[in-house]
This record gives structure tokens, sequence and C-alpha cells, in this order.
């Protein structure tokens, strides 16, 4: 007769797990990171804000610097780039991937969520940047007119527009809302040109006759251009990042789903991909971003 033994009970963050010992295949619940997609160098900017807000948690980039920028595609091909994106930060065993891109939130993510997670990945999550920033600029500001500063696509996707309606229609709020086109200003950003006469021009055009209270730079390429948007913008537009936004709503979506939380690596691991020139896109980083980022080639196949 075999001897008794006991079960074995494993603390895993906060919760308790209860194994049995008899089978050899007994093993830990595996954690693992988070990922965070983005057209290219964007993406970035979010990264940074949930590294600061949730040091710990691992995290694995993936930048499509090879196809940016994603502003100027047509909707097909910005669903195929996000979802090969998608699917490859899945075969990295990410649980969740963030789409740190306006673009690809407002053309792609809504396909992936309702056609491809279900029938190839009902056990993961794709969540987007857009939702978030319109839930915190209804809930967290009493402005009355609100300007994006956005990608041709995301303008034409017409995703922010319907999101103001639909959570304005759960409110008592009444905000106006506008939108600027701003194309080229990505593609100055993956230049590694943000700094540069160039750059002011552009953004100086797209701020000609600006008339709103609140500037919410809805391309998450925009932050590295803030201080030019700042010097053209009206001294009393209050300008948004989207970056520490979306950090502070992310914290909220873990403390809100603790099924994923409570699986996710948080060991403080950090891996950056690009699908880009090695070489360059080190180039481009280190004109702009503090800390040094040891790039690694990434391959997407659609």
């Amino acid at each position: 007769m075999s001897p008794l033994v006991e079960p074995v009970v494993y603390r895993l963050n906060g919760n308790y797990f209860v194994f049995s010992p008899i089978s050899s295949l007994m093993t830990l619940p595996s954690l693992k990171p988070i990922g965070v997609f983005d057209s290219g160098l964007g993406g970035l900017t979010v990264l940074h804000s949930i590294n600061e807000r949730l040091p710990g948690l691992s995290t694995i980039y993936l930048g499509d610097n090879a196809n940016a920028p994603y502003g100027v595609k047509s909707f097909e091909e910005i669903f195929q780039y996000t979802l090969a994106g998608v699917r490859f930060l899945f075969s990295q065993g990410c649980p969740l991937v963030i789409l740190a891109c306006n673009s690809a939130s407002a053309q792609a993510l809504r396909k992936i969520q309702q056609e491809v997670l279900p029938k190839e990945f009902p056990d993961r999550r794709v969540i987007g940047v857009i939702r978030p920033t319109v839930e915190y600029l209804v809930e967290a500001t009493d402005v009355k007119k609100i300007g994006v500063f956005a990608t041709p696509a995301t303008v034409s996707s017409q995703t922010y527009v319907e999101e103001f309606k639909n959570i304005l229609a759960e409110s008592l709020r009444e905000i106006e809302l506008f939108q600027v086109a701003c194309p080229g200003l990505v593609d100055i950003v993956e230049a590694g040109l943000s700094d540069s006469p160039e750059a002011d021009e552009l953004v100086q055009k797209y701020c000609q006759n600006f008339s709103g209270d609140l500037a919410l730079l809805g391309c998450t390429h925009y932050p590295f251009l803030e201080t030019w948007f700042k010097k053209n913008l009206p001294v009393s537009t209050r300008v948004v990042l989207q970056g520490p936004v979306v950090a502070e709503k992310f914290e909220d979506y873990l403390v809100r789903h603790p099924e994923i939380d409570n699986f996710l690596k948080k060991s403080g691991e950090r891996i950056y991909f690009t699908t880009g020139d090695l070489e360059a896109v080190s180039a481009s980083t280190s004109r702009f971003y503090k800390g040094k980022i040891n790039w690694l080639k990434a391959s997407l196949s659609s």
C-alpha cells in the first residue's frame, strides 16, 4: 500500500493553489510577460509609463518599424500587420497584448477581438489605447472642447468620435470634439528627427487655428514632439499625453482582472523586438530615448 502523500499548497501573487503530488507532471502555473505592440517607436512612450507605474512587470515590446508608418495605410494593411504582430507576441508566451498604437487600435482592435481571438486564441486578450484615453478625458477633466491630433488612419476611422459618443451617453457631460490629421509626423519621429526644425515647422502647420481647451496627442509617437506642440499651441491649452493615462488605466484593468494579473511574470524583465533594421532603429532610439535598448530582430508572417 502506498504511503499517504499530503497535498502541497503554493501561494502565488496572493492566491493559493493546491496540487496533489501523486503525479510526476505536477508543475506550478507558468508566469508570462505582457506584450506591447506598436507600428514602430511610438509605443515606447506607453511602455515607459507602464514600467514607471508597474516596475516589476515583465514586458516584451514589438515595434513593426519595417512597415511604419501605419497611419497612412489602408484598413486591410493595418489589420494584417497588427494581427501578425499580435500573433508574434502570443508566440512569445504573452497572454495579453496592448496595442500601443492608435492606428492599430482604431483599425484592427475590434476585428481581432471579435473574430480572431474567439476562434484562435480564446484564452488570450488584446486591448487598445483609445477607449481608456477617452474614459480619462470624460471622467477626469472638465474641459468643453477637445482637439485630437492623430494620424490620417485614426481620424478616418472615427473611432475617437464613436468612443466619445458612447461614453458621453453614459454621463451628463457635453464635450465638443474635433480631430486634426497629421501626416508626416510619425515619419519624422521614426527618422530620429524629433528635435529638428522640420519637426517644429510641421507641428506648427497642424496647430494653426487650434481653438480647443485641451489637446490630446492621439498618436503614441507624438509625445516625442511634445516640445513643439506646447510651443505652437495657445498657452492656455492643456496638452495630454497617452502614456501616463494608459498606464493608470491598465493598472486598474489588472485590479479588475485578477485572473490575468495572477499569472503575469513580475521579475522586471524587458525584451525589445523590431522588424526593422537593428542598426537604424538603435540609432533613432538613442536620439530621444533615455537608456540603452538592446533590440532583437523579429520576422512577422501574416
